[in-house]
């Protein structure tokens, strides 16, 4: 008996490491510069999450299938700390080709997203899930 509370105590923890953390799925960015706007994936790399631009709209709302930069990666090296706050990592803003030092913060179906270069803070909107 002793064993097979092992064995479910085991399978318990290791269900939970590989649970879905709340971050992951497609966001929709707010409007950049240009009122153009994408659907950024993020998931899992490594100990951290990154976020890599699947489809891209300009302002209209027409899609923009021959973007540049689809495919490429938008947020870098963000690692959870707990209670939706996700810190330590890089976004690039396409529209201004700058990276930025950044963290996140997700309430539900919201995701606030800040960063700075140097002392210049930038506000990235709060994205929304699309899925």
């Amino acid at each position: 008996m002793r064993v097979l509370g092992a064995g479910i105590a085991v399978w318990l923890m290791a269900g939970a490491a590989y649970a879905t953390d709340p971050v992951e799925g497609v966001w929709q960015t707010i409007p950049d510069d240009n009122g153009h706007y994408g659907h950024i994936e993020v998931k899992p790399c490594g100990a951290a999450f990154c976020g890599v631009l699947v489809r891209a709209f300009d302002e209209t709302g027409a899609a923009i299938d021959d973007a540049p930069e689809i495919g490429k990666q938008i947020i870098w090296d963000m690692v959870a700390e707990g209670g939706g706050f996700y810190d330590g990592g890089k976004v690039w803003s396409p529209d201004r080709d700058k990276v930025y030092a950044s963290k996140m913060t997700l309430t539900g179906d919201s995701l606030a997203v800040e960063g700075c270069v140097l002392f210049i803070c930038r506000d990235g909107g709060t994205w929304t899930r699309v899925k």
